[in-house]
């Protein structure tokens, strides 16, 4: 899970100025909190980000994809790939006293898949899961309908960590609120979430069972962990470089260089692996249903200008739906569909939408030319993706397409969503494994089921997206997965705009920062050298 991170510019990652020490309280702060903080539930990256310091997987996975012993010492994959057996660590506890066995699974994942439990990512990601069987108590057996090569991956991220089954029991709501109800067998204890202000986080004085790849065993180094709250850029950079927080996520690109220079501050850089930020077009509605339509957007938007501007060159424009750093990234769609308003139009006019009114929008039978793309204030806000948004509206203008851009808090906006009321819908989702695409685009992941934004059902996308896990064979991946993002490009289902890039920066203080594959900063074997 450990990661040396690169330094930017004057900045690099301090080497440590003498060993590790126990001790101190760290403060982090971050741009965006979680709506909801049950990992079984919620969906948001930061949710998984969090509660990682509270929940251990089955395995862990470096950032070369090679997958590690965490709370099972070891497994076993049946040829078909239809079953995976776990031999489990002994001596492994919540921090409630109760023992993690081979139970413990099996009611984790029960609650993963129950109905009850209305899971918005993880039950998505278990694919053709039948169920889980305890063989003994350090013994169980999670079986699937049909081969489903990405499970370590899955089982390796926190939204597979456990919770202890006395929790689930004495919390049937759930742990969305967060704080002591939610129990792990983490390196950390949740303390307390205080909304809109603070998440913090104790340590674990009994851990003794870190994944086998970590760099140390035993407990954490650090105390406490402490989350603050802060949307707004300026204040955490204001709050970093006056010393208030230890380190910040979400860097502006336009303040790295600022940052890169002071010696005592370092930076971090890194492209998230998983889906880039993509807007997804919703095949099924009325205007959108017009391929040509979809083609115009994708081809009337300046990307690489507007990604240029805004970001200040830190971030990449995007090519396909999967960053550069996800497995079986298919770079022959880079500059393939550049740019082109003067073939965007000659799409609407064949389109029908050749009239124009007063405001100089397109119409067709009286009807104008809009698209709706709705927004939350908190994604909005994150990577200036709200000033990214108003780029991009004012090139569709210049084509005629009008962007509607309502506003909606968090749980009317997924509502809405999953229920297909919106043309447009835009996200990034960090995961170290092309399997995401079958999250994006295969039809069993439209509305509820998934995170088919686009609601496509396309039978080839299906085919490709199931024998991709269907196998662990890399050739086999890799081409079915570069023929799924050659497909929705085509179809313009998806318009990539950028690359994600996880923009850190801390005190020079802070020691042995590390990231998971997701590039997550994990804090079990930082500490601070003040």
């Amino acid at each position: 899970m450990l990661l040396a991170a690169c330094g930017s510019g004057g900045s690099s990652a301090a080497a440590p100025a003498s060993q590790p020490r126990a001790g101190g309280n760290l403060t982090y702060a971050l741009d965006v909190e979680p709506q909801c903080f049950d990992a079984a539930v919620s969906p948001q990256d930061v949710t998984g980000e969090v509660d990682r310091n509270i929940l251990d997987s089955l395995v862990s996975e470096d950032t070369k994809g090679t997958f590690h012993p965490w709370l099972a010492k070891s497994w076993d994959v049946s040829k078909d790939l239809t079953t995976y057996t776990f031999h489990l660590r002994s001596g492994v506890k919540f921090t409630d006293g109760t023992t993690f066995d081979a139970n413990a699974v099996k009611v984790n994942f029960d609650r993963i898949v129950a109905p009850t439990t209305k899971s918005q990512y993880a039950s998505n990601l278990l694919g053709p899961y039948t169920g889980t069987k305890v063989i003994d108590p350090s013994t169980v057996q999670i079986s699937f309908s049909k081969p489903f090569a990405p499970f370590l991956q899955v089982a390796a991220t926190a939204y597979f960590g456990f919770y202890s089954p006395a929790a689930i029991k004495n919390h049937p709501e759930g742990f969305c609120v967060g704080g002591p109800a939610a129990v792990g067998t983490g390196p950390f204890t949740f303390t307390s979430a205080t909304k809109g202000q603070s998440i913090v986080f104790s340590r674990n004085p009994d851990y003794n069972w870190a994944p086998a790849d970590s760099t140390h065993t035993g407990p954490a180094y650090l105390d406490k962990v402490t989350y603050r709250i802060l949307s707004e850029p300026a204040t955490r950079i204001g709050s970093l470089t006056s010393g208030q927080v230890d380190g910040i996520q979400s860097v502006p690109p336009s303040n790295v260089a600022s940052l890169a220079s002071n010696k005592s501050i370092n930076v971090y850089k890194k492209d998230n692996p998983g889906g880039v930020y993509n807007l997804y077009l919703n095949v099924t509605r009325p205007i959108l249903s017009d391929q040509r339509v979809r083609q115009a957007i994708q081809r009337g938007i300046n990307i690489d200008q507007n990604v240029k501007t805004v970001y200040f060159g830190q971030y990449n424009r995007a090519w396909s739906p999967i960053s550069p750093a996800t497995p079986s990234y298919d770079p022959k769609l880079e500059g393939s569909w550049p740019y082109d308003p003067a073939l965007a139009n000659k799409l609407l006019d064949e389109a029908g939408w050749t009239g124009r009114d007063s405001a100089g929008y397109r119409t067709k039978d009286g009807q104008r030319l809009t698209v709706v793309w709705p927004s939350t204030p908190s994604a909005s806000n994150r990577d200036s993706r709200d000033v990214l948004a108003q780029a991009i509206v004012a090139d569709l203008k210049k084509i005629g397409i009008e962007i509607s851009r309502p506003s909606f808090d968090v749980t009317t906006y997924l509502t809405k969503a999953y229920a297909s009321e919106f043309d447009v819908l835009d996200t990034s989702w960090a995961r170290f494994d092309p399997d995401v695409l079958r999250l994006f685009f295969n039809s069993a992941s439209r509305g509820s089921n998934g995170q088919n934004g686009a609601f496509l059902a396309d039978d080839q996308v299906d085919q490709w997206t199931n024998a991709g896990a269907q196998t662990l064979d890399t050739a086999t991946r890799n081409d079915v997965y570069a023929k799924t993002q050659q497909r929705v490009i085509q179809l313009a289902a998806d318009v990539p705009v950028y690359v994600p890039r996880s923009l850190f920066a801390t005190q020079s203080t802070v020691q042995d920062l590390a990231f998971s594959p997701n590039s997550w900063p994990q804090f079990y074997g930082t500490w601070l050298s003040k």
